[in-house]
């Protein structure tokens, strides 16, 4: 059995088809997710992706914005189901806010907070998928990717096709629903064995020179026995940024909280123990140089 932390070594860059898998072209592709920077469409083995425009992805911020304040603002449960909304109702707000951003004076919305987080979205997004694709394109750390010549493919919903020129082997589920999923059958021997592999992915990563300091678990998807990075955005290579997030890790006092697995291991509180006890003894300062490819110079990037 391969473990989540298998850093691929031996398998191949990324294949170069002659032409598009024919399932992407058979028919209609379903929308599978969508994320602030793109819309995943998905056939049975293989994902493409929709990059947001400039102005989607600050219409998405400006929502966020709105909805944790009115979360806040909110009693109990009604500000969490807000927050909670269905991707359905969050794109009907998105287009609403878009469109009031066409008549509203820019001045307004696009604020200097607004300006900081796109800028160090799309800073961090385009230097995160610049290193994976240096450091871990053709490893089972993340998914396997193909291309070939451009295609169009049909999409559901708007604009109803792409034209595409690669795409990304399908993931299962996330990690998160999947330690959900578990957990709802009270499979706990398998929550932990899951939780373990991540923590071996995370080393694995290092190994590699990379650090991610958006380690979320909706950020990773499962594909068999292997755990795989999706979302390339949070990591770095640069030890500055890297410190910093390990010194927010130390007082973390509970990570499986900070983790968003309190509801799942509430019925276990020793899996809660033992997990935050490997998260403590494995995600420090020390264990990460000790897995670096060479001794990092403090501040500097690697």
């Amino acid at each position: 059995m391969r473990s989540g932390a298998d850093n691929g070594q031996g398998r191949p860059k990324p294949r170069v088809l002659a032409q598009a898998p024919e399932e992407l072209t058979r028919g209609r592709l379903k929308r599978l997710g969508e994320g602030i920077g793109k819309v995943v469409y998905a056939s049975e083995h293989w994902v493409v992706k929709r990059e947001r425009s400039p102005s989607e992805i600050v219409a998405l911020i400006l929502l966020w914005r709105a909805l944790r304040k009115l979360e806040r603002l909110l009693p109990g449960r009604w500000g969490k189901r807000l927050a909670a909304r269905p991707a359905r109702q969050i794109r009907l707000l998105r287009l609403v806010t878009q469109a009031a951003m066409a008549v509203v004076p820019k001045s307004i919305w696009f604020t200097t907070h607004v300006r900081e987080v796109w800028r160090v979205y799309h800073r961090r997004n385009v230097r995160g998928e610049a290193l994976a694709q240096a450091h871990l394109a053709g490893t089972s750390i993340v998914p396997e990717r193909i291309c070939f010549p451009p295609t169009r493919v049909r999409i559901g919903g708007w604009p109803g096709w792409l034209t595409v020129s690669e795409a990304t082997e399908r993931v299962e589920t996330t990690l998160y629903q999947r330690l959900a999923d578990l957990a709802r059958a009270g499979r706990y021997d398998e929550v932990e064995r899951w939780l373990e592999r991540f923590l071996e992915l995370r080393q694995a990563g290092w190994q590699r020179g990379l650090f991610s300091v958006d380690a979320h678990l909706k950020n990773f998807g499962v594909i068999g026995e292997r755990i795989v990075l999706l979302d390339t955005g949070g990591l770095t290579n640069r030890w500055r940024e890297i410190e910093g997030r390990l010194a927010y890790e130390d007082v973390v006092a509970q990570p499986h909280v900070q983790l968003g697995l309190a509801p799942l291991l509430a019925k276990r509180p020793d899996i809660a123990r033992r997990f935050d006890a490997r998260w403590k003894a494995i995600v420090n300062l020390e264990v990460v140089r000790r897995h670096w490819p060479a001794a990092p110079a403090t501040g500097r990037a690697q």
